[in-house]
């Protein structure tokens, strides 16, 4: 059953992200559900989701976002279930989902100056194919997914463009980058010409496949810094593009930000510019 919802999900063009947390999710919830009744999972019923909920917030003690995004994938096998026939009911909403106040707190953690702190670690480590995914990231608001997915024909160093094919939502989109990000890849390319798999339409290569693997910059960031994570530097480019004269009609675009709303939340001040008004009180 698992594996057709996988199929399921991926025939609605879901990222890969989003399928193995959807996976994960519904997982965690067949097993809490036999555990708990001793009994084989066949159909979702709204009791049980309810008992679900309640463990959620008082065993597992989870935050508010993390139990709306578990109720989100359980509400889509939900959607599954009865499109194969399994289920005949919708019995989980979004009327189901926790209240969650806005941030009023950009949610950009780290400076330019731990940015680029972290630039120099990757560069000095001696791989200028890091150091080139590391920079693009940092100031041009993609995601790791569209970066590790470019490319070399959707890269214009030339007119300082990128072609984002494969945004979220399928969404295409033109990205802008500057001459830290030109430079960088540049010197990439150089050593790229040499490379095992120099002939790969993607721009960046591993060397064991033709494209370089989410995981294994991950794991990059989790070797060279305990707090700066692909996500960290896409809000630290929202904020500090904003911070530098950029609208935030431009940075929704730079970011591929479907709501505006997401954007605005970069206008707000820091957590720690937050405290030390607070403390002046």
């Amino acid at each position: 059953m698992i594996e057709s919802f996988i199929l399921y999900l991926q025939e609605q063009d879901k990222s890969s992200n989003t399928v193995k947390s959807y996976k994960k999710h519904v997982e965690d919830y067949i097993l809490w559900f036999t555990t708990s009744f001793s009994a084989a999972f066949k159909k979702i019923y709204r009791e049980n989701i309810i008992d679900y909920k309640s463990y959620l917030i008082n065993i597992r003690k989870l935050n508010a976002k993390s139990i709306n995004a578990i109720l989100a994938a359980i509400q889509k096998f939900n959607e599954f279930l009865i499109e194969k026939k399994f289920q005949d009911e919708q019995v989980i909403f979004k009327k189901d989902y926790l209240k969650v106040q806005t941030e009023y707190a950009s949610p950009a953690i780290v400076s330019k100056v731990d940015i680029e702190s972290f630039r120099q670690k990757i560069l000095e480590s001696g791989s200028k194919r890091n150091y080139a995914l590391i920079t693009l990231l940092a100031y041009s608001g993609m995601r790791i997914s569209e970066a590790t997915n470019l490319k070399i024909s959707d890269v214009n160093l030339m007119a300082k463009e990128i072609l984002v094919r494969y945004g979220k939502g399928k969404k295409q989109r033109l990205v802008i980058v500057n001459d830290k990000i030109v430079n960088a890849i540049k010197e990439y390319l150089k050593v790229r010409q040499i490379h095992k798999y120099k002939d790969s339409e993607y721009l960046f290569v591993s060397r064991e496949s033709e494209k370089v693997d989410n995981t294994v910059i991950n794991r990059l960031f989790n070797k060279y810094s305990e707090k700066i994570t692909p996500h960290t530097l896409r809000h630290f480019f929202c904020s500090y593009a904003l911070e530098n004269g950029l609208s935030v009609h431009e940075v929704a675009n730079q970011a591929g930000h479907s709501n505006i709303h997401t954007t605005l939340i970069y206008t707000n001040p820091s957590r720690e510019e937050m405290k030390r008004k607070i403390n002046l009180l």
